[in-house]
C-alpha cells in the first residue's frame, strides 16, 4: 500500500520526467530560429551560431541605412559592406562552423531584422534536460522507498 507521502512523490516524479523528456525531444527536433528583431538608431544587432553543412539560412534586413558583416566558415558567404532602403540574404552552409552577422545601423530609423536560423543545439542545453530527467528518477526511487520503509523522523 502506497502512503500519500509515496504517492505525490512518485506523481512528483512522473511529471519531472514528462516535462524532462518532452523540452529534450522538442530541443533535438527544432534547430530553427527565428529572427525578427528592431534594432535602433546607432545600435548593433549580433548572431552568432554554429551551423552544419546544408542548413539553410535567410535573413532580411529593412532600414534607411546600415552596415552588414557576415562570415561563413569555408568559402562561404562572405559581405561586409554598407547597405541602404533593404537586403535579403538567403544560403545555404557550405562547411560546418561557426557563423558571424553582425548588423549596424546607421541611419536615422530603426531597422527590421527578420529571418529564419538554423542552428545547431548548445551541448549544456540537452545536459539540462538529461538533469532534470534523472532528478524525476531520483525522486521517483527516495518516493518508494517511503512505502518500503519509513525512515527516523518522518
Amino acid at each position: 500500500m502506497l502512503t500519500k507521502k509515496t504517492a505525490t512523490g512518485i506523481g512528483v516524479g512522473v511529471l519531472v520526467i514528462g516535462l524532462g523528456s518532452f523540452f529534450l525531444v522538442q530541443s533535438l527536433l527544432s534547430n530553427e530560429n527565428t529572427v525578427n528583431d528592431t534594432v535602433d538608431t546607432g545600435k548593433s544587432d549580433i548572431f552568432q551560431f554554429d551551423a552544419q553543412k546544408h542548413f539553410h539560412e535567410v535573413l532580411n534586413v529593412t532600414g534607411s541605412s546600415f552596415h552588414v558583416k557576415l562570415v561563413t566558415p569555408s568559402n562561404g558567404l562572405q559581405v561586409d559592406k554598407d547597405f541602404e532602403s533593404e537586403i535579403s540574404f538567403d544560403w545555404v552552409s557550405l562547411a560546418d562552423g561557426k557563423h558571424f552577422i553582425n548588423i549596424t545601423n546607421t541611419g536615422g530609423s530603426p531597422l527590421r531584422v527578420t529571418g529564419n536560423l538554423e542552428a545547431v543545439q548548445d551541448p549544456i542545453i540537452f545536459a539540462t534536460h538529461v538533469i532534470v530527467i534523472t532528478s524525476g528518477i531520483l525522486i521517483i526511487g527516495f518516493s518508494a522507498a517511503f512505502s518500503l520503509r519509513k525512515p527516523r523522523g518522518f
